[in-house]
């Protein structure tokens, strides 16, 4: 490396953050938040749109909107698991200090990023209107869900480029800038939202040209960034290409992700079938408290990008000691948000609910859902980090299963006895958290025993290191 090379490098660093030395929990909290800013920028674009068409559309118009997420989910999760990969791969790479590999999978990382969201913009266009029909979607509803749907996997492209992007940023220890441009592009979406409701009365078709339009800025500025950075992280069109190792490392890392992903949202989907069967002023109730509750989920949520992107990092940093911190900040950060931000969800959901709608009988049911998944909210956070942590060890099948057995089978076996023998909106709701603290038991339990053996591995045991003193003896 040249001295020119280096001191970009070492001006980049000095940007993000030192993952590797230093005190930790301030860093992750100070990483973090950003992270929960963008989260909840893409979240509000969601709200945006359900607070919208509530007030000026109608609560059909609501319902229809909400009965998409969990499918929209399953159609996109499996491509946005291999952005798991891309944070762990370059974190790995950046904490080693391999500039060369780490543009290597930077490059690699957006090629994938451009065919998947191809792929799954075609494939969301063509699958839409059967997948609801399965779904049971209500009668009343389904053609307003067909219509936003089909407009708005017009920006999965630029959706799945932007979250990768993002990854990379995140995995160099950059948080900030991809919050900064969702602030520019959510303020846009809002005014886009209200004018094509409002003034041209396009209701759902509105919100959706909504989504896509401000999907489309928020790429074209995160990709100008990712094309101005120092270092090794910056991204040369020229240079654009899969490499096949690089590819394997993300696939090997990302590809269970996406699956636990994907197996998670099928279960979903299973439980907004069971949601649907109430009919609309249920589906429109649990579409909005779901709004409600995802804003406690994403800050969670960016806790399991910060654990990726610092163990990441000091894997690659072979600093395996300060995994264990991150692990116990994580598990801190995450009591804390539920207690606080749980409490206050509680005790204001009937305002945050009448924010969606002014139907009482939605929010009466919006509040009975609330109070059901409030109850044991943390263990939906654990449920999630420690899959983060574990995955940036190197581990990334071990927590597919214990998605796959804690909560997908889980919720298929309770859908299929206890809802069936008690068919209450209760009962349908009790899966939640039921499956959340099995499967999280479950994360906890590997995440322990990918430490053990990453312990082992550093430090071999006592007839590992007399057998090479003999060996060295001998020689």
């Amino acid at each position: 490396m040249n001295e020119k090379e280096a001191n970009i490098n070492m001006s980049s660093r000095k940007r993000n953050t030192d993952m590797c030395n230093g005190p930790l929990f301030s860093k992750v909290f100070i990483f973090a938040l950003p992270i929960m800013a963008m989260y909840i920028l893409q979240l509000l674009f969601n709200t945006a749109d359900m607070v919208v068409v509530g007030h000026f559309s109608g609560s059909k118009a609501l319902a229809a909107v909400g009965a998409t997420g969990s499918l929209i989910n399953l159609i996109i999760t499996l491509f946005m698991g291999l952005s798991v990969g891309t944070t762990v791969v370059v974190a790995q790479d950046y904490g080693a200090d391999k500039p060369d590999a780490v543009s290597r999978s930077v490059h690699t990382s957006i090629a994938i990023s451009i065919i998947g969201g191809l792929i799954v913009m075609v494939l969301g266009i063509l699958l839409c209107k059967p997948l609801l029909e399965m779904m049971g979607t209500p009668e009343d509803i389904i053609g307003l869900s067909v219509v936003y749907m089909e407009i708005y996997f017009i920006s999965m492209p630029a959706n799945m480029v932007y979250n990768f992007a993002a990854a990379i940023l995140r995995a160099a220890g950059d948080s900030r800038r991809p919050m900064y441009y969702l602030i520019v592009t959510g303020i846009l979406h809002v005014i886009f939202n209200l004018f094509f409701v409002i003034v041209l009365h396009m209701g759902v078709a509105g919100v959706a040209f909504a989504t896509v339009i401000s999907e489309y800025l928020s790429v074209m500025l995160i990709m100008i960034c990712l094309s101005r950075c120092d270092g090794a992280i910056r991204f040369m069109p020229r240079k654009m290409r899969i490499d096949r190792c690089k590819l394997k490392d993300i696939v090997r890392i990302g590809l269970p992700a996406g699956m636990q992903g994907l197996l998670f949202s099928i279960s979903n989907v299973l439980i907004q079938s069971a949601v649907n069967s109430f009919g609309s002023t249920m589906v429109a109730a649990s579409a909005a408290a779901s709004n409600v509750e995802n804003y406690i989920g994403t800050t969670m949520n960016a806790y399991y990008n910060a654990a990726i992107s610092f163990t990441g990092q000091n894997m690659g940093a072979k600093k395996y000691d300060r995994i264990d911190t991150i692990a116990k900040v994580c598990t801190v950060l995450i009591f804390a948000t539920w207690i606080l931000m749980g409490g206050m969800t509680m005790f204001f959901g009937k305002s945050l609910l009448g924010i969606y709608t002014s139907d009482p009988e939605v929010i009466k049911l919006g509040m009975l859902r609330i109070n059901v998944m409030m109850i044991a909210f943390f263990t939906c956070g654990m449920m999630n980090v420690y899959p983060g942590l574990t995955r940036a060890m190197g581990y990334s099948i071990l927590p597919m299963i214990s998605t796959l057995v804690g909560a997908c089978l889980m919720r298929i076996l309770w859908l299929s006895t206890i809802f069936k023998w008690y068919p209450t909106e209760v009962m349908l709701f009790a899966c939640y958290p039921v499956t959340w603290a099995l499967a999280g038991i479950g994360q906890v339990a590997i995440f322990f025993y990918a430490r053990r053996q990453l312990r082992e591995q550093a430090q071999p045991s006592f007839h590992r290191r007399l057998l090479a003193i003999l060996s060295s003896i001998v020689r």
